[in-house]
């Protein structure tokens, strides 16, 4: 069994907690949001969404009803992942979930594990200082990032490579305790099989990946990152409404960095939505709004 989906477990469910939208001054016990009438309601409510592991509520809430039936559409005919394809490495998760839910996974990884990891905590670090570094470069020249993305996933890069180099990674002891939690989590989603993502659906997938994020959360935390403190630290404010368009600030911390970023927000209906998210679903799916008319 090869190792190599092991080594992208990190980012990928990572990325569902921030890489997608980071934004609230909520915490965890706070009543949910059912409508969302002003921007910062909007991003409350998704981050709600995610501090609670429900990937499934964060599609909803991320476009319009219409919208999100022809990304469901989409996901059972096979021409799309949405929102699973915004993650980065996306199209190793199938191969990530089949790895982990493999039987007898938990010996065959942690051995290999043993041999590979264990105790090379000099090896692990440089190898997180080099992925950062990669990670940097390419935000730096991807073409479909805007200018506001691409400032904030550098930030949150260079505050996730600090992480990494600190990180007991070679610590054996943990890698028991955090190997069979993973594990259980990945069969519990039934998604291992080869296509079960698509004949699952989207909803029903999603609502099974959520489990597997909150437990993948609490592995972080054994390895000294905690997502949920950093999704309860950020503190939101409207920078600016123009019509149907807005910038929300937002600022919060991780890994011991303050990270700073503004998403762009549009309304449609009556209710706010990642404008980002909005332009590449549509373009993803073939379809195409009308623009937002000013005010």
């Amino acid at each position: 069994m090869s190792l190599a989906p092991l080594r992208h477990l990190a980012p990928l469910l990572l990325a569902a907690a921030f890489a997608l939208v980071l934004a609230s001054c909520r915490n965890a016990e706070s009543p949910a949001i059912e409508t969302a009438g002003t921007p910062v309601e909007a991003v409350t409510r998704l981050v709600d969404d995610l501090r609670r592991n429900d990937p499934a509520a964060y599609a909803r809430h991320s476009v319009p009803p219409a919208l999100h039936r022809q990304a469901a559409e989409a996901w059972a005919a096979g021409t799309s992942t949405w929102p699973l394809s915004a993650l980065p490495l996306d199209e190793h998760l199938p191969a990530l979930l089949a790895t982990l839910a493999a039987p007898q996974s938990e010996k065959t990884l942690l051995a290999g594990y043993n041999r590979q990891f264990a105790g090379a905590h000099r090896e692990l670090r440089t190898a997180a200082a080099t992925l950062g570094l990669f990670a940097t470069q390419y935000v730096a020249s991807a073409e479909d990032y805007s200018v506001e993305q691409r400032s904030h996933y550098t930030q949150m890069v260079t505050a996730l490579a600090d992480w990494g180099r600190s990180a007991p990674l070679g610590d054996p002891a943990l890698a028991r305790e955090a190997l069979p939690q993973l594990v259980g989590a990945a069969r519990t989603t039934g998604l291992a099989a080869p296509d079960a993502l698509r004949r699952t659906g989207m909803e029903r997938s999603l609502e099974r990946l959520g489990p597997l994020m909150g437990r993948f959360k609490q592995v972080l935390e054994l390895y000294g990152l905690d997502a949920d403190a950093a999704l309860d630290s950020v503190r939101l404010q409207l920078v600016e409404q123009t019509g149907e368009r807005a910038k929300v600030g937002l600022e919060y911390e991780l890994g011991g960095h303050t990270v700073r970023a503004v998403l762009l927000m549009e309304r449609r209906e009556g209710q706010w939505y990642p404008a980002r998210t909005l332009e590449r679903l549509e373009a993803a799916l073939g379809t195409a709004a009308p623009p937002p008319q000013p005010a």
